[in-house]
């Protein structure tokens, strides 16, 4: 189905009957990483697989979004569809939005997979490189003509930028560097839903650390690792997930 939202065009597959989830995707990403999950829950529940706009079949937003902004999205696809009470399952960048929606609607559940949503503690050296890429950005745009001076950028951005960074498109770009700023511990307090907690061990875009502190601060949180598993746990050890995600929401 398609929802259009401030004239943005959002594509979410929907499957199965019964009580709602809500299924909400990495950064750079689509609903279709969550296809062998779904199957398993729409046996029991209905079933809603986002690609956030700037992502799969859905339009770019039109203005740099933050957190917020994509929380509202969902807000008002849950409000105008009559949904009641939704559990969330988000992967990364979709837990940041899972944690904001949680943090101040009324929803069953929750399950936070490798999630996004804490503030990483950077080195020197990241803010050296950060602030010098924008000082040399300021020089080129200053002193050189446009073509060579986004020439000589672009490629400063591709030695030195992350591969979601590289390979987003101006305005994904904008809406990246925002996001992974945003700082949500202060919302995971306010989370009143049982939570799960699916973690790679060997996690390195959102380490073992970021779940433990999510399980401190969340009342009602419970932790799973995943061994030998990475960024992508769920799709690492399918097995072990699809085991635990079934006992989670009583599915025989």
């Amino acid at each position: 189905m398609t929802f259009l939202y401030n004239n943005i065009n959002v594509n979410i597959n929907v499957a199965g009957e019964g009580e709602p989830i809500l299924l909400l995707h990495g950064w750079g990403c689509t609903g279709e990483m969550f296809k062998n999950i779904q199957s398993v829950l729409s046996t029991a529940y209905k079933t809603y697989s986002f690609d956030f706009p700037g992502f799969g079949a859905s339009d770019e937003p039109t203005e740099v979004w933050g957190v917020e902004e994509y929380t509202r999205m969902v807000e008002a696809f849950v409000k105008e569809n009559g949904i009641e009470r939704p559990a969330l399952m988000g992967h990364s960048f979709g837990g940041r939005v899972s944690i904001v929606f949680a943090s101040r609607n009324d929803v069953s559940r929750v399950v936070l997979v490798d999630a996004a949503g804490i503030k990483p503690k950077r080195p020197l050296k990241y803010y050296w490189k950060v602030y010098t890429f924008k000082a040399m950005k300021w020089l080129c745009n200053t002193f050189l003509p446009k073509e060579k001076a986004q020439a000589i950028i672009d490629k400063r951005r591709k030695g030195a930028g992350s591969s979601d960074y590289n390979n987003a498109s101006p305005m994904m770009r904008a809406i990246l560097s925002k996001v992974v700023n945003e700082d949500l511990k202060h919302l995971m307090p306010s989370i009143k839903a049982p939570t799960l907690l699916f973690w790679g061990n060997m996690d390195t875009a959102t380490p073992l650390s970021d779940a433990k502190t999510m399980e401190k601060l969340i009342p009602d949180a419970g932790l799973v690792v995943a061994h030998g598993t990475g960024h992508f746990s769920f799709l690492e050890n399918p097995g072990l997930f699809t085991a635990v995600i079934k006992n989670f929401f009583n599915i025989k």
